[in-house]
């Protein structure tokens, strides 16, 4: 009889790592801490935490010392912290009056009357919008055992009335990192009097750039902005073994030769938003956080937006720190891009309904496969590495599934109550029988390895080749054979193109990136949190994974469409 696989990961609600004490290298912060297994109850189910160690619960006035707590760790870092003689100056950014700027910004847009389109900086979104009644309620996220209500406020997102930069003294850059993601190519588009600097032996080199954030270049322009670069392969274009590297592949070149700065047409490169993948390149790993904000200085770049998921954004709260400490007057501001949708207190990042979309074209396929055969089993391995939001959400979407499996609900393989006896049922049940399976999920069925990728995450074993070779030897060995199909469409998914909903997402997560860097603010991160978008500091999104609640209404329905059983 195997093990129980383990669930990877708990909806807790813990304090946000200290980001003072972030290591010097940028490999080292791509690594979280993952709960283990010794929480979760016998019945395979996790429960709310309703205890924390660093509150006591008997002092009356705990509930607004929490507040103040809470306050204190989702603090959105400004200028104004570090730099006293900071001035704020009249936003150049109104939608009411958009005639042509001119080289003196700071009196911004002439309009004959006040645009009411800003944000107040003291306007607030609730983090948490339900109210539980008692722990044992379906999902329930307590801070106390009597599940207290306790008001949880963070920044809201959107353009202010004062900006802290001049446009004409910004230098922007972006950059994209880790894996690809449906919907870069959405914000990585439609460039104007932008170019991208690589930095060479000696000197600096400039080619021409048809590619940059058209969503943030788009905003940056409305704002002023003239200077704009890109930065190839993610962090590692600020080292300089990127130079000379060609990374115009698909762009037709208006402009020829290398050395100067080149004006572009947002007419060149208008569509390239049609297209999957990243146009500026992505890659893991990177050079030193030294490194990278020596190069930062050396260019000039005093606004900075990291796309990227957890390990990127624990690198840009490091670069952010490096800038603090060297007292230099720079915005970091991140961009969560993630397809497993497993940043905390977002509501999704973009590329994940993308993924949902395109994977029910595996799960269909699996499931013409397993119907049409005699005692077929479809098995679709889908992304998920910590968290199984992809794997539910495609489950209940296609309603095909008969199983689901993810990495925060521990299953067995083997025995009565496991997964393949209940295929062994469904097949004598139905005839067939389909298998939605999470990346992450089962990985102590196999081999353990010390290996590590780029980005310092553990490289997993397959669980879906595990699943499929398993499946043929327990028919086999009972003398009923089953006719198995595996697909994994994971880089089929990750190299599409982003679907309307995520278009959008990308659009608004663009434009309110730049509203956070001209508004002073800097180590943020721009997020969808119950439908409003908003500032959190980056600490407080990068202390572990967000993961399915097994408790949780969602996992529920997914149970409730494929009717599978607890495997345990």
């Amino acid at each position: 009889m195997d093990a129980l696989s383990p669930a990877i990961g708990l909806k807790l609600q813990l304090p946000a790592l200290n980001s003072r004490r972030a290591p010097a290298l940028f490999t080292q912060f791509v690594t979280f801490p993952r709960r283990g297994s010794s929480s979760v109850l016998k019945s395979g189910r996790v429960h709310a935490l309703t205890r924390n160690s660093e509150i006591d619960f008997s002092d009356p006035d705990w509930k607004s010392k929490f507040q103040k707590d809470f306050e204190r760790r989702f603090y959105i870092p400004h200028l104004t912290d570090v730099f006293d003689d900071v001035v704020a100056i009249p936003s150049t950014f109104c939608l009411k009056s958009r005639t042509p700027v001119n080289e003196d910004f700071a009196g911004g847009y002439p309009s004959d009357e006040k645009w009411h389109g800003y944000i107040n900086n003291n306007d607030r979104v609730l983090l948490k919008v339900i109210n539980y009644s008692s722990p044992t309620s379906a999902g329930a996220e307590c801070i106390d055992p009597d599940c207290t209500w306790v008001e949880q406020w963070v920044h809201r997102a959107g353009p202010r009335e004062k900006i802290y930069f001049k446009p004409e003294t910004v230098n922007a850059a972006i950059v994209t990192c880790g894996g690809l993601c449906p919907g870069l190519n959405d914000v990585i588009r439609q460039l104007s009097g932008c170019c991208i600097t690589v930095p060479s032996l000696g000197r600096n080199t400039y080619i021409p750039l048809f590619i940059l954030a058209k969503k943030i270049v788009i905003t940056l322009e409305i704002y002023g902005v003239k200077r704009i670069v890109g930065i190839p392969f993610g962090y590692r274009g600020f080292s300089e073994e990127i130079a000379g590297m060609p990374i115009f592949r698909n762009i037709q070149l208006i402009c020829l030769g290398y050395g100067s700065d080149y004006q572009l047409s947002r007419k060149v490169v208008q569509n390239i938003h049609l297209s999957g993948g990243s146009l500026l390149g992505v890659s893991r790993g990177g050079p030193s956080v030294i490194e990278i904000v020596d190069s930062m200085e050396k260019r000039g770049i005093n606004m900075l937006f990291v796309l990227g998921g957890n390990g990127t954004h624990a690198g840009a709260n490091a670069i952010h720190n490096e800038c603090r400490k060297r007292h230099m007057k720079v915005a970091i501001v991140g961009v969560p891009k993630t397809i497993d949708n497993d940043i905390l207190h977002m509501d999704k990042t973009f590329g994940f309904d993308t993924a949902v979309e395109e994977s029910q074209r595996a799960i269909n396929s699996a499931y013409i496969e397993a119907h049409s055969a005699y005692r077929g089993i479809g098995i679709v391995k889908l992304m998920g590495r910590s968290s199984g939001y992809i794997a539910m959400q495609a489950s209940l979407a296609s309603g095909q599934i008969d199983i689901c499996l993810i990495p925060e609900v521990p299953f067995r393989l083997h025995g009565p109550h496991g997964v393949l006896s209940h295929l062994e049922y469904l097949l004598e049940k139905k005839g067939s029988a389909v298998v939605c399976v999470a990346e992450g999920a089962g990985q102590n069925f196999l081999q353990k390895t010390n290996a590590t990728d780029a980005s310092g995450n553990i490289v997993l074993g397959d669980i879906g080749v595990h699943i499929q070779q398993e499946t043929k030897k327990y028919f086999k060995e009972i003398g009923n054979p089953a006719d198995v199909k595996y697909i994994d469409p994971t880089y089929m998914i990750r190299a599409c193109r982003a679907n309307a909903s995520d278009g959008i997402l990308c659009t608004v997560l663009g434009q309110n990136a730049v509203h956070g860097a001209f508004a002073g603010y800097s180590g943020i991160t721009v997020g969808i949190c119950n439908t409003h978008y908003v500032y959190l500091p980056i600490p407080a999104v990068i202390s572990y994974p967000k993961v399915v609640d097994p408790n949780s209404r969602m996992w529920h329905r997914c149970l409730t469409s494929t009717g599978q059983p607890d495997f345990i």
